[in-house]
C-alpha cells in the first residue's frame, strides 16, 4: 500500500491530450484528502515506453495506460493479473514500495460494475458491435455475466476469426455475423457498441420500439446518435463515461490503497469536464 505523502501517478498513451483520467483521479485525491498526490498525463508511444518506465523514481505509485501501450507494457512488468492476461491488455500498473511493477486490467471489471449499477447482473445473450481491442474486453466482461451466446457483428472475415478465437480463449460462445446485418443486434438483451465515433450512427433508425440495454463505450461526443435514439425509446443506456469512471475507481483503489474510491465525485468531475468541452 502506498504512503500518502508526495506520490505521483499518470496516464500514458499517444495521443493523450483528450484523456479524462487526470480529471477523475485528481477528483478522487481531493475527496480522499491526498493533498500531496499528483496525477499527470504524458504522450508516450511504444518506442518510448521502456525508457519512461525505467526512469520512474520511488515517488511513483502507479500508471494508467491507454492505446497503444496496453500490450506493449506487458514485457516490462514483474507480474500480470489473470484478468489482464486473459485479453493480453494491461491498463493499470501499480508500482510497489519494494520496486515491483504489477499489471492489471480494470476495464473488464469496470464494464461489469457499470452494468451492475444499472441493474444488469446477468443476461441470457448479448451482441457486440465491432471487433477491436475494446471488443475483446467486452467479451471478457460477458464471460462473467452472459449465460448464452454472444453475436459479434464485424466488417471482415479476419476480424470474425479473431473474435471467435477470443471466444474460445475466454470460454464464451461466440457467433459472428457480417456488419451489413448489424441492425439485428439491436434486439439483443444487451448490446455493447465498441466502434469508433460515427460507426453506429446509421443504425439509430433501426432501434426497436422497446429496446433493452445499450452499452456504448464512447463518451465524447455524447450522446451518440444510437444512444440518443435508444434513450428516446425508453431503453437503458450505459455510457463510455460510466465505464471510464468505474475502471478509474478500481485504479485509484489499487494505486492509493484507499477504499472505496469516491465514485460519485469522480463521475461529477468527468461530467463537468465533458460539458466544458
Amino acid at each position: 500500500m502506498a504512503t500518502e505523502q508526495g506520490r505521483r501517478a499518470a496516464v500514458l498513451g499517444s495521443p493523450i491530450a483528450h484523456s479524462l483520467s487526470p480529471v477523475l483521479h485528481r477528483a478522487a485525491y481531493g475527496e480522499l484528502g491526498l493533498v500531496d498526490w499528483t496525477y499527470d498525463l504524458f504522450d508516450v508511444d511504444e518506442a518510448a515506453l521502456p525508457g519512461f518506465i525505467e526512469g520512474l523514481g520511488p515517488e511513483w505509485a502507479g500508471l494508467s495506460l491507454t492505446m497503444p501501450l496496453k500490450r506493449a507494457v506487458i514485457p516490462l512488468l514483474d507480474e500480470v493479473s489473470e484478468t489482464a492476461a486473459s485479453v493480453e491488455a494491461v491498463n493499470t500498473v501499480v508500482l510497489t514500495d519494494d520496486g515491483r511493477r504489477l499489471g492489471d486490467n480494470t476495464d473488464i471489471p469496470g464494464m461489469v460494475a457499470a452494468l451492475r449499477e444499472r441493474g444488469i447482473e446477468q443476461v441470457e445473450s448479448a451482441a457486440i458491435l465491432g471487433a477491436g481491442a475494446t471488443a475483446s474486453s467486452a467479451l471478457a466482461a460477458l464471460a462473467r455475466i452472459c449465460t448464452g451466446e454472444v453475436v459479434a457483428y464485424v466488417r471482415s472475415e479476419a476480424r470474425a476469426a479473431e473474435m471467435r478465437q477470443w471466444g474460445e480463449r475466454l470460454d464464451v460462445e461466440v457467433r459472428t455475423e457480417d456488419w451489413a446485418d448489424a441492425e439485428r443486434a439491436l434486439r439483443a438483451p444487451l448490446v455493447i457498441a465498441t466502434t469508433p465515433a460515427g460507426a453506429t450512427d446509421a443504425l439509430s433508425a433501426a432501434v426497436p420500439e422497446r429496446p433493452a440495454t445499450l452499452f456504448d463505450v464512447l463518451y465524447d461526443p455524447w450522446p451518440t446518435a444510437l444512444a440518443a435514439r435508444w434513450s428516446m425509446y425508453g431503453g437503458a443506456v450505459v455510457s463510455g463515461l460510466d465505464l471510464l469512471v468505474h475502471q478509474a475507481v478500481l485504479q485509484v483503489e489499487q494505486m492509493t490503497g484507499r477504499t472505496p474510491a469516491p465514485l460519485a465525485a469522480m463521475r461529477k468531475a468527468g461530467e463537468h469536464a465533458l460539458a466544458a468541452r
